[in-house]
């Protein structure tokens, strides 16, 4: 498994097919995905799959990555960068299994990958966007420092958008 980097309480690998029964029950909670744009998987197959086929590592050399807990190796959910494809841009996302919602998880992972795209990958400008009735992903983004940017689109919702500059 290759590590990316770690936190006081976390460590962000790259995704494993060993996460696939945990990455589809993050998915397949209403809660979780709500605002995400994304359809529930249909079955274990369908998230083994996303994993089998997930090339930004190859192409981009970063991506979305599998947090776990360091004491424990619990899985949490994921964080990561991510090029948008319609416009190049750098996006943060992150997504957490509903048990380990307000636990400072998402924060805390958000300021590692913001630290690892501005010095490892030397990234000069990091985006993220939630759907402007996901109060807790934007208080997630404004805990990290981005800043208000614009109004937006995101999966066919009004979003706003967050930026942060190196």
């Amino acid at each position: 498994m290759n590590f990316i980097l770690e936190t006081p309480r976390l460590i962000l690998r790259e995704f494993d097919i060993s996460d696939a029964e945990n990455l589809f029950l993050l998915n397949s909670d209403p809660d979780v995905i709500r605002y995400t744009g994304d359809n529930h998987f249909k079955n274990l197959e369908e998230a083994k799959a996303l994993i089998e086929n997930y090339i930004p590592y190859k192409r981009d050399g970063f991506g979305r990555w599998t947090v776990l807990l360091k004491d424990t190796n619990e899985f949490l959910g994921w964080n990561g960068l991510r090029k948008l494809e319609d416009t190049g841009q750098i996006d943060l996302g992150y997504r957490f299994l509903k048990k380990h919602w307000n636990k400072g998880y998402a924060t805390e992972s958000s300021h590692a990958c913001l630290k690892y795209g501005f010095e490892k990958l030397g990234m000069t400008e990091i985006c993220a966007r939630a759907i402007k009735e996901n109060v807790a992903s934007i208080r997630v983004m404004q805990k990290c420092g981005m800043t208000y940017w614009k109004d937006g689109d995101c999966h066919g919702e009004n979003a706003v958008y967050y930026r942060i500059f190196k």
